[in-house]
């Protein structure tokens, strides 16, 4: 489970840096600039979420052993 995490993290990470490369700093609230934009953040999203239940796992790892 450990590695599924961090393979999805990095999917994660990969589609952020994808969607940077599609925006339009001189518009960026039109078109494919607002699509990338929202992709940017729902990614952002889903790296933070990630990072907490790997955080949580580890929390109840340590509570679990002693």
């Amino acid at each position: 489970m450990k590695y599924f995490i961090y393979a999805l993290i990095v999917v994660a990470i990969s589609l952020i840096i994808y969607n940077a490369t599609v925006l339009d700093f001189n518009d960026i609230l039109q078109g494919d600039s607002k699509t990338a934009l929202i992709s940017i953040l729902g990614s952002a999203c889903v790296v933070i979420l990630l990072m907490i239940l790997l955080i949580s796992r580890a929390i109840q790892q340590k509570q679990k052993n002693g």
